[in-house]
Protein backbone atom coordinates (compact mmCIF):
# COMPACT_ATOMS: atom_id res chain seq x y z
CA UNK A 1 0.00 0.00 0.00
CA UNK A 2 1.63 3.85 -1.37
CA UNK A 3 1.31 6.18 0.76
CA UNK A 4 -0.38 9.67 -0.45
CA UNK A 5 2.29 12.60 -1.46
CA UNK A 6 1.41 14.87 1.31
CA UNK A 7 1.97 11.96 4.10
CA UNK A 8 5.57 11.97 3.40
CA UNK A 9 8.40 13.93 4.62
CA UNK A 10 9.67 16.69 2.84
CA UNK A 11 13.70 16.25 3.62
CA UNK A 12 12.99 13.12 1.56
CA UNK A 13 15.35 10.42 3.93
CA UNK A 14 14.38 7.25 3.56
CA UNK A 15 14.25 3.83 5.02
CA UNK A 16 16.88 1.26 3.95
CA UNK A 17 14.88 -0.45 1.62
CA UNK A 18 15.42 3.07 -0.34
CA UNK A 19 11.60 3.97 0.31
CA UNK A 20 11.00 7.74 1.40
CA UNK A 21 9.71 8.25 5.07
CA UNK A 22 6.51 9.78 6.29
CA UNK A 23 6.46 13.22 7.85
CA UNK A 24 5.55 11.49 11.14
CA UNK A 25 8.74 8.87 11.55
CA UNK A 26 11.34 11.73 10.00
CA UNK A 27 11.29 15.16 10.62
CA UNK A 28 7.22 15.25 12.50
CA UNK A 29 8.70 13.75 15.39
CA UNK A 30 10.89 16.40 16.00
CA UNK A 31 8.95 19.18 14.66
CA UNK A 32 5.73 18.12 16.50
CA UNK A 33 7.76 16.97 19.85
CA UNK A 34 10.70 19.41 19.90
CA UNK A 35 10.34 19.60 23.08
CA UNK A 36 10.44 15.79 23.86
CA UNK A 37 12.14 14.73 20.75
CA UNK A 38 15.58 16.85 19.83
CA UNK A 39 17.40 15.83 16.87
CA UNK A 40 19.74 13.40 17.46
CA UNK A 41 22.59 14.55 15.42
CA UNK A 42 23.32 17.43 13.12
CA UNK A 43 21.91 16.40 9.89
CA UNK A 44 18.82 15.11 11.17
CA UNK A 45 18.05 18.85 12.59
CA UNK A 46 19.51 20.49 8.87
CA UNK A 47 16.57 17.67 7.18
CA UNK A 48 13.70 18.60 10.04
CA UNK A 49 15.02 22.84 9.58
CA UNK A 50 14.41 21.97 5.49
CA UNK A 51 10.77 20.60 6.36
CA UNK A 52 10.01 23.86 8.77
CA UNK A 53 10.56 25.74 5.73
CA UNK A 54 8.13 23.77 3.95
CA UNK A 55 6.16 23.82 6.24
CA UNK A 56 6.64 27.52 7.58
CA UNK A 57 7.00 26.79 10.79
CA UNK A 58 8.85 29.82 12.34
CA UNK A 59 8.57 28.48 16.27
CA UNK A 60 10.80 25.23 15.00
CA UNK A 61 13.49 27.64 13.43
CA UNK A 62 13.28 29.91 15.97
CA UNK A 63 13.74 27.19 18.58
CA UNK A 64 16.52 25.51 16.80
CA UNK A 65 19.08 28.50 15.64
CA UNK A 66 21.65 29.54 17.76
CA UNK A 67 20.65 32.70 20.04
CA UNK A 68 23.44 34.86 18.63
CA UNK A 69 22.81 34.56 15.00
CA UNK A 70 18.77 34.04 15.10
CA UNK A 71 17.23 36.50 12.95
CA UNK A 72 14.43 38.79 15.10
CA UNK A 73 12.09 38.24 12.35
CA UNK A 74 11.26 35.15 9.81
CA UNK A 75 9.19 35.96 6.73
CA UNK A 76 7.84 33.30 4.20
CA UNK A 77 7.27 34.12 0.96
CA UNK A 78 3.42 32.43 0.05
CA UNK A 79 4.92 31.69 -3.62
CA UNK A 80 7.65 29.45 -3.13
CA UNK A 81 7.30 25.87 -4.02
CA UNK A 82 10.09 23.71 -2.42
CA UNK A 83 11.47 20.87 -5.01
CA UNK A 84 13.53 18.87 -2.94
CA UNK A 85 16.77 18.46 -0.48
CA UNK A 86 20.06 16.56 -1.00
CA UNK A 87 22.42 16.15 1.40
CA UNK A 88 25.81 15.79 0.31
CA UNK A 89 28.13 15.45 3.20
CA UNK A 90 27.33 15.30 7.03
CA UNK A 91 30.69 16.02 8.93
CA UNK A 92 31.75 16.05 12.56
CA UNK A 93 33.91 18.30 13.35
CA UNK A 94 34.72 18.21 17.29
CA UNK A 95 32.40 16.90 20.56
CA UNK A 96 29.74 19.17 19.98
CA UNK A 97 30.26 20.31 16.26
CA UNK A 98 28.98 19.37 13.27
CA UNK A 99 29.11 20.73 9.51
CA UNK A 100 26.15 19.43 6.86
CA UNK A 101 26.53 20.10 3.11
CA UNK A 102 23.37 20.21 0.98
CA UNK A 103 21.34 21.53 -1.77
CA UNK A 104 17.94 22.68 -1.46
CA UNK A 105 15.66 23.52 -4.60
CA UNK A 106 12.64 25.45 -5.07
CA UNK A 107 10.80 27.56 -7.44
CA UNK A 108 9.76 31.14 -6.87
CA UNK A 109 8.07 33.20 -9.50
CA UNK A 110 8.80 30.42 -11.78
CA UNK A 111 11.90 30.86 -11.57
CA UNK A 112 13.95 27.80 -10.01
CA UNK A 113 16.79 28.29 -7.51
CA UNK A 114 19.39 26.33 -5.72
CA UNK A 115 20.28 26.93 -2.40
CA UNK A 116 23.77 25.31 -1.45
CA UNK A 117 25.25 25.54 1.51
CA UNK A 118 27.64 24.24 4.08
CA UNK A 119 26.08 25.01 7.73
CA UNK A 120 27.44 24.90 11.05
CA UNK A 121 25.92 23.19 13.77
CA UNK A 122 26.77 22.99 17.43
CA UNK A 123 25.65 21.16 20.58
CA UNK A 124 23.77 23.00 23.35
CA UNK A 125 22.92 21.51 26.64
CA UNK A 126 21.93 18.30 24.39
CA UNK A 127 20.35 19.76 21.91
CA UNK A 128 21.72 20.70 18.11
CA UNK A 129 20.96 24.41 16.85
CA UNK A 130 21.91 25.72 13.69
CA UNK A 131 24.37 28.73 13.93
CA UNK A 132 25.43 29.78 10.10
CA UNK A 133 26.55 28.78 6.68
CA UNK A 134 28.27 29.24 4.17
CA UNK A 135 26.72 29.69 0.87
CA UNK A 136 27.88 27.93 -2.15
Amino acid sequence: MSRPPAALCPCGRKDARQRPLAYADCCGRYLDHWADTPAPDAESLMRSRYTAFVRERADYLRATWHPDHCPATLDFDPGTQWLGLEVREHRVTGPDQAEVEFVARYRLGGRAVRLHERSRFVRQDGRWVYVDGDQR
